[in-house]
């Protein structure tokens, strides 16, 4: 059930980084998201800084980048690397673990004093040639919104070397959506802080907006009257 869960039609967020280095100056990057539903799973346009990406999530995970006029797709060492001088991949906004076949049930947990699934889930054999460090990835999903409240991507060791927990939900049009995540590198004791500004829902966009040839070009207007702010 919640494999099939997501924002439903097609969308718009804007949203702000907050870059908290244990060390070091903190940083603000403002960005935006587009999604929808395709054939072969959710899709996301996603522009950050000077970054074009475009994510495919589900059973079937792809992504594309943009870095000047040309389109590319991006390789999985790309997938897996910091965008724009963050702790943030786009591994972490595609999730294709949620869709790894090799998972165990690990019971109830707490997670922020609420009650959430935990489920284990092991990297395929490809994955995990390209990025050994990973020995598994555990989720928490809340009993009561089926929302993914929690993600550690854990170690050789079997410990946390990166953590992503919601802190906020904000009902918008009947549904719940996301207002805010905290992303924590365990291994630096860096954090990141992503914030959802305002979000337009139920858009009515050209059908090539999240064509993979469309990465480089300008991304839609949203109209003003479709905007909620979070």
């Amino acid at each position: 059930d919640f494999r099939q869960a997501g924002i439903a039609g097609t969308h718009w967020l804007s949203f702000e980084l907050r870059v908290m280095p244990r060390k070091g100056a903190e940083r603000l990057l403002a960005g935006e998201l587009f999604g929808t539903h395709g054939p072969q799973g959710p899709l996301s346009r996603l522009r950050l800084a000077d970054g074009r990406w475009l994510i495919q999530s589900g059973p079937v995970p792809a992504a594309w980048t943009a870095p000047d006029s040309t389109v590319r797709p991006a390789t999985p060492a790309e997938i897996l690397q910091p965008v724009a001088n963050t702790d943030f991949t786009l591994f972490d906004l595609q999730m294709p673990f949620l869709h790894w076949p090799d998972f165990v049930y690990e019971g109830l947990a707490k997670v922020r004093s609420r009650p959430a699934h935990r489920f284990l889930l092991y990297p395929p054999a490809d994955f995990a040639a390209v990025r050994p460090g990973l020995s598994a990835v555990r989720v928490f999903i809340d009993t009561q919104f089926q929302a993914l409240v929690q993600v550690e991507q854990l170690g050789p060791d079997g410990r946390p070397a990166k953590s992503v927990t919601l802190i906020d939900l904000k009902k918008v049009g009947g549904q719940w959506l996301v207002k805010s995540v905290d992303l924590r590198n365990h291994l630096t004791r860096d954090k990141t802080r992503l914030t959802f500004k305002a979000v337009a829902l139920d858009l009515l966009l050209p059908a090539d907006t999240f064509a993979p040839a469309q990465l480089a070009q300008p991304l839609p207007a949203i109209p003003r009257e479709k905007i909620t702010g979070l």
